[in-house]
């Protein structure tokens, strides 16, 4: 069985990076799996191509936060043109063990949970479907509960809904005094470079992406090991 670790693609190295390195985590904690990762666009190897070289039957676990367009039509569209034998895991979504490593994110720009002046940004890849940022907006609620914040937001940096300076505003009202961005992304990329010239323009620390983690790591396994245990259970 192969995992097919299947991500956007950018034309920006630093996120094909992110990509392989997770890839190689799982190499590392699981031996014996073949791990292979693939791209949508602008990186290589491709999906179609890594689905058409396949020796064996696989799964397709896509390197993506959202289940927007990416997941649910681009995927499954080049799954159905290769003809391989594949399954396809979920999106990584909220995990606790993503929003765990988020959390580790602010620590490391020195975010206290004890620290009621500060507000917190969650800003995120928008979606034309507001079902999916509601379930991203969870990802504020989290890091929130059990701290003293004056609140969290998540803003979207892209789509219809874009509202980063908006959201800024809404925390300062509610009585932040300092602001911090914690980027929900896997990686650095066009857009994350965009919010941290935002971010400089008005004198706001911005947290690193989530980044290549174990816990990255154990959520891919987790959703292969999803589909593989589906399967053992059906035969």
């Amino acid at each position: 069985m192969t995992l097919v670790l299947t991500a956007h693609g950018s034309a920006d190295p630093r996120s094909a990076a992110v990509t392989h390195a997770v890839a190689g985590r799982i190499r590392r904690l699981r031996p014996w799996l073949d791990v292979r990762p693939a791209f949508l666009e602008q990186t290589g190897p491709s999906l179609l191509d890594t689905l058409r070289g396949l020796p064996a039957p696989g799964v397709v676990v896509p390197f993506l936060l959202a289940s927007a367009f990416h997941a649910r039509v681009d995927i499954p569209t080049v799954i159905e043109e290769s003809g391989a034998t594949v399954d396809r895991a979920d999106v990584l979504g909220e995990d606790p063990a993503l929003l765990t490593v988020l959390r580790q994110r602010l620590a490391e720009l020195g975010a206290s949970p004890d620290d009621e002046g500060l507000g917190v940004l969650v800003v995120a890849v928008g979606s034309s479907r507001p079902d999916a940022n509601a379930r991203t907006a969870t990802v504020a609620q989290f890091l929130r509960s059990g701290t003293r914040w004056a609140g969290s937001e998540v803003a979207f940096a892209t789509g219809p809904y874009a509202d980063l300076p908006d959201a800024a505003e809404r925390l300062r009202a509610r009585g932040a005094e300092r602001l911090v961005i914690a980027p929900w992304f896997l990686a650095h990329g066009v857009i994350t470079d965009r919010v941290a010239e935002y971010a400089a323009a008005e004198g706001i620390a911005m947290a690193e992406p989530l980044g290549s983690h174990n816990l990255v790591a154990a959520t891919v396994m987790d959703r292969y090991d999803a589909i593989t245990a589906g399967a053992a259970a059906a035969a």
